[in-house]
C-alpha cells in the first residue's frame, strides 16, 4: 500500500476513528460489518472450500475441490447436504439467469452448465485447440456472457498448454471464447460491476488486483491499477465497495481504492458471497472451513445473482 494512502487511512482514524473488535479492523466512521458482528465458524472439517454461489432463497452452494464435491448450506438452520460428486474438482460457481449452475472444473480444465435436472453440458475446453490450465473463477456479466481466470498451480508446468495464464470472455450465445488479457501473471478472482461497465481481476501472481472498461463485446480496454493487493476471491456489496481475500484476511475496499476495513479469520479465506434471506449474511469458505458473518450492507446483484432456489431433492452422481 502507497505512503499516500496509508496517511489517508491515518487521518480517517484520527478524525473517524479506529475500531477494533477483536480481529475486525474499521476505518473511518460508517462500518460494512453489523454492529458487534465476528466470524462464526459454521463447519470445519472439508478438504479446501471454494467457489460460493447463492440461490433465490439465500442458500450458498460451494466447491470442497479435493474431494470433488458441492456442496449446499442451508442458511435457515445452517445445514449441509451434498448437491453433486464427481466434480472435476470444481472451483468456482455462479448462477446464470436462468438458473444454470455454472463451474469451473479445475481437473477437467473446463467450464461446464449444470442445467439443475441432471444434466452437466461442457460450455469450453480448450482454447486455440489447446487445453485450458485450470480454470478457476468466474463471473457472469449482465447480458449473459462469461469471464473465467485460468491460473496453474503446481510445479509440474507441462499442464500449462496455453503458455500463458489469462482471463477469458465466452459470448452470451455460448459461441466464441475471447482471450482478453494477455500480460497478467496469475489471475484468480474477478469480478464486475451491476451495470457491466467494469470488471476487477485479481492477479494472484502480481499481488496487484487490476480495475478494466468493458466494451460491448466483452473486450477489455483502460487496464489500471486498482490496489496493491492480488486476491484468491472476490465479491462486491450494493454500494460498490471491493471485498479481497488475502492470505488469512478478507480486505474491504471502497471504489475509490482506498481500504475501509481488514477482517481477520483463523483459517485462510478463499472466497465468500452474500447470503440468507435479506443478503447481509457475508458466507465464507475458508479452506478447511466455512463461516458466517453479518453485514450492514447488502451484496451487489453482481455478486448474488438471481438464481432459482435450488431444488427439494438433492442428487449424488
Amino acid at each position: 500500500m502507497g505512503r499516500k494512502r496509508m496517511f489517508f487511512i491515518g487521518v480517517l482514524a484520527v478524525i473517524g476513528g479506529f475500531f477494533l473488535a477483536g480481529n475486525i479492523s474499521v476505518y473511518g466512521q460508517d462500518s460494512v460489518l453489523a454492529p458487534g458482528a465476528k466470524p462464526t465458524l459454521v463447519k470445519s472439517g472439508f478438504g479446501f472450500t471454494e467457489g460460493p454461489a447463492v440461490d433465490a432463497k439465500g442458500n450458498v452452494f460451494f466447491t470442497d475441490i479435493p474431494n470433488q464435491t458441492i456442496y449446499i448450506w442451508d442458511y435457515r438452520n445452517h445445514s449441509f447436504s451434498v448437491y453433486r460428486q464427481k466434480t472435476g474438482m470444481a472451483n468456482g460457481l455462479m448462477f446464470d439467469e436462468k438458473g444454470n449452475l455454472i463451474a469451473c472444473e479445475m481437473g477437467n480444465r473446463r467450464i461446464t452448465l449444470d442445467d439443475m435436472k441432471g444434466h452437466v453440458t461442457v460450455l469450453t475446453q480448450e482454447y486455440n485447440g489447446k487445453k485450458y490450465n485450470q480454470p478457476n473463477d468466474l463471473w457472469i456479466d449482465p447480458r449473459g456472457g462469461i469471464y473465467f481466470s485460468d491460473p496453474f498451480y503446481g510445479r509440474d508446468m507441462s499442464g500449462l498448454e496455453q503458455g500463458t495464464m489469462q482471463v477469458y470472455y465466452i459470448s452470451p450465445d455460448r459461441k466464441k471464447v475471447s482471450r482478453v488479457t494477455h500480460d497478467l501473471e496469475r489471475p484468480n478472482g474477478l469480478i464486475g460491476t451491476p451495470d457491466g461497465k467494469k470488471l476487477y481481476i485479481g492477479d494472484h501472481g502480481a499481488k496487484k488486483t487490476w480495475e478494466y472498461t468493458v466494451l460491448y463485446d466483452g473486450t477489455l480496454r483502460d487496464k489500471k491499477l486498482f490496489c496493491q493487493n492480488g486476491s484468491d476471491g472476490m465479491t462486491m456489496d450494493e454500494k460498490g465497495n471491493l471485498y479481497l481475500t488475502v492470505d488469512e484476511y478478507i480486505l474491504v475496499y471502497h471504489p475509490s481504492g482506498m481500504m475501509i476495513a481488514s477482517i481477520k479469520l483463523a483459517d485462510h479465506p478463499t472466497n465468500m458471497i452474500f447470503a440468507g434471506k435479506d443478503r447481509k449474511t457475508l458466507f465464507i469458505t475458508a479452506r478447511p472451513s466455512v463461516y458466517t458473518l453479518e453485514m450492514a450492507v447488502k451484496g451487489t446483484p453482481a455478486a448474488i445473482n438471481l438464481a432459482p432456489a435450488a431444488p427439494g431433492s438433492f442428487r449424488i452422481e
